[in-house]
């Protein structure tokens, strides 16, 4: 083993902790459970398995009765990522969190892959275009599609005389989305719940909707769960 290759080696090693530095970085700062330690440890390891990928290649390309498949390691390590994004993957109530961590954790072993075989350039580029898109297409999104978290909002209220077109325009009229309504009754205590799946903005108050809610009728149980 040269001492070229044994420099070259740690070059990249180098790389892959700061590729997966800022990658964990930024799944960091939006409150995602991938961090740092986690992307740093994938894009490091992938890294060293491309290294000794290519060089089980070098060392067997002079026996006669074989030769090294540096392929044969990628395809394991992009095989095995499979079950680290899976675990990215929850599903909290009606929402679904990790997709995009699941995609970054793929991205960390595809950099730490192409580092290892020396793609210094094509790295570096697409570093900076997935922060830019991870930032940017975010803020977009929620500027697009504000209403992206499911809900639902439960409501009891004393009686059956209710109209349920202003009720629904009400809940409309506060920024959400209604997927779904269900309603039940009890009549011996003459009450009559309502159930309805939305999609809400991040951050939204409800009290002002509480407030038009309680004009429509005897409203005594107002709740939000995910």
């Amino acid at each position: 083993m040269d001492l070229d290759f044994i420099e070259e080696s740690i070059i990249k090693l180098l790389l892959a902790v700061l590729c997966g530095f800022f990658l964990g970085l930024e799944r960091k700062t939006h409150n995602h459970a991938v961090g740092l330690m986690t992307l740093v440890l994938i894009c490091v390891s992938s890294t060293l398995l491309s290294l000794l990928s290519s060089f089980m290649a070098t060392a067997t390309a002079q026996i006669p009765a074989g030769r090294g498949d540096p392929t044969r390691i990628a395809s394991g390590v992009i095989s095995g990522i499979g079950f680290l994004g899976g675990g990215a993957i929850m599903k909290t109530g009606l929402n679904i969190r990790g997709l995009t961590s699941a995609a970054v954790i793929w991205t960390a072993a595809s950099m730490g892959l192409a580092i290892g075989a020396g793609l210094y350039i094509q790295v570096g580029v697409a570093l900076f275009l997935v922060l830019v898109l991870l930032v940017g297409l975010e803020k977009l999104e929620s500027k697009w599609f504000p209403a992206a978290k499911s809900k639902t909002i439960h409501l009891c209220y004393e009686g059956d005389n209710l109209d349920l077109k202003q009720i629904r325009k009400a809940i409309e009229k506060h920024g959400l989305i209604i997927n779904d309504m269900n309603m039940s009754r009890v009549i011996i205590s003459k009450q009559t719940f309502l159930h309805y799946t939305i999609k809400s903005p991040a951050g939204t108050i409800y009290t002002p909707l509480i407030e038009q809610l309680q004009k429509l009728g005897s409203l005594t149980e107002f709740s939000v769960t995910d």
